[in-house]
């Protein structure tokens, strides 16, 4: 596919048609909802094979099942948000009149990750299709399969000028987030993400960027540590850890060590009894990534940490042998909790992305909000307790891209939420009517009335333009 030449369709289309009716907007989405009902389980399918092992459950869940929300609600309430919004008109320039005209802004792309391939890249293209755009989607290299699979749907339901795919390796992503778009939205590592707002710049291409970090997961003094450790556990483990928004870290009262440690190991054996071979149990998405975070637990252990492996049998894993796990699963990395962690340590500088989850251990509340400030702005943060003034003291103290209390991850399902983050985890979102937004250019308009009088303030000037500006300073 000709990069430019669909680029260049899109653009013109998109100058053509400056004012996309609601009809037809809502018609695309009506198109699209009708493309993952018909293909959902082929879509599934997809996601498993480029996984090897991925419960075609969880995908229906976690990305099928929350991008449909989406659909749902923005189909209810994509009228009011096309509305134009009239706002009130201050005494000084009555009679006149004005409003907010949201229009759509021409060309989004969208470059999407490969951990939730489906949601991560049908999601923002629903909010961009939703405000009038044209969309371009190139999703990751990683899931071939997936991308394949969408490629060939989004052909049957929307013409190119409307709604395409391109698919190719980095080198297609790069020349993708060079493209002239009117809005570029990237998902992915902060690294990266950089490297997509300096392309962007070249055209001031206003970006949405959609990173990761290290989210903390604070356990309080007073909480339910059966119950936290089990909500930890399902957060890290959803996906074997490579959720941007899983929890990183966790800042955990002293003494409460071993505590948490049988609490989030009992965990673990009850959402997955054993590892290997388990088809709810997802893998590592490659060898290199699995890779990766082996090297990252034997750096860990030989500058001291202590790991403790949340099934037994898993253990010689971190040493590359996983012979005997079987070709079809030897990427089912189990979990493991990691003691002594410290900031010389790549796993506490790098997003972990994996099931490896450190414990950090704090004295007072006040140490886990100076070492959460001292840190790169997480995408999420967790806080699991029940005192509300500590709770309060945290929210309003540190800065995240959003907060689950007493859970995690369920944040980003709530549909009138919006999703995104700050500083080093992006910034910009796209989820509810905040995500519509972001895809239209809010154009101000003022109509003036025949009956102005604001001539009274041009020159030349003299006393009646001092009278005029000394009432007027009364009534204002």
């Amino acid at each position: 596919m000709d990069l430019h030449r669909i680029f260049d369709l899109q653009y013109q289309a998109s100058r053509a048609q400056v004012d996309v009716p609601v009809l037809v907007r809502r018609e695309r989405l009506l198109r699209l909802q009708k493309m993952l009902d018909e293909n959902g389980e082929q879509l599934c399918a997809a996601v498993q094979q480029d996984f090897g092992v991925r419960s075609e459950r969880w995908t229906e869940m976690l990305d099928l099942m929350l991008v449909r929300n989406m659909l749902r609600h923005t189909l209810k309430h994509l009228s009011k948000w096309c509305k134009r919004q009239s706002v009130r008109t201050p005494l000084m320039l009555q009679p006149g009149k004005a409003w907010v005209e949201r229009q759509p802004l021409g060309v989004v792309g969208i470059i999407s990750p490969w951990n939730y391939p489906l949601q991560l890249s049908l999601a923002p293209a629903i909010t961009a299709l939703a405000a009038g755009n044209r969309v371009m989607l190139k999703p990751s290299e990683l899931t071939p399969h997936t991308s394949a699979k969408m490629g060939e749907l989004v052909a049957q339901f929307f013409a190119p000028e409307e709604f395409c795919v391109i698919e190719g390796d980095v080198a297609v992503a790069t020349q993708f987030s060079g493209l002239q778009f009117d809005h570029l939205l990237f998902t992915g590592s902060t690294a990266v993400g950089r490297r997509v707002a300096q392309a962007a710049a070249v055209h001031l291409t206003p970006t949405t960027l959609e990173l990761g970090g290290k989210s903390p997961c604070i356990i309080a003094q007073d909480c339910d540590m059966q119950a936290a450790a089990l909500k930890v556990a399902y957060g890290k483990l959803v996906n074997a850890g490579q959720t941007c928004i899983a929890p990183d870290y966790v800042l955990l009262p002293r003494g409460k060590e071993q505590e948490f440690a049988e609490a989030y190991q009992a965990a673990v054996q009850q959402l997955y009894p054993r590892i290997s071979g388990n088809p709810d149990y997802t893998a590592i998405i490659s060898k290199r990534h699995l890779a990766r975070l082996k090297q990252m637990l034997r750096q860990a252990q030989s500058l001291g940490a202590q790991v403790h492996w949340m099934h037994e049998a898993a253990a010689p894993a971190v040493d590359g042998d996983t012979t005997a796990w079987g070709e079809a699963v030897e990427r089912q990395f189990a979990p493991a909790l990691v003691f002594g962690a410290t900031g010389e340590m790549q796993l506490m500088q790098e997003e972990i992305f994996g099931p490896i989850l450190p414990v950090i251990s704090y004295e007072h509340i006040e140490d886990v909000i100076n070492a959460i400030n001292a840190s790169p702005r997480p995408l999420a943060l967790y806080w699991f307790g029940n005192d509300e003034a500590e709770r309060n003291a945290v929210l309003m103290r540190t800065v995240s891209g959003g907060v689950c209390v007493n859970d995690t991850l369920l944040h980003v399902a709530h549909e009138n939420l919006p999703f995104g983050g700050v500083g080093d985890s992006g910034w910009g979102a796209y989820h509810a009517e905040q995500g519509f937004l972001r895809f239209v250019h809010q154009k101000a308009v003022f109509v003036q009335s025949r009956w102005a009088a604001t001539s009274l303030l041009y020159p030349p000037f003299g006393e009646k333009f001092d009278r005029v500006m000394d009432l007027m300073r009364r009534w204002l």
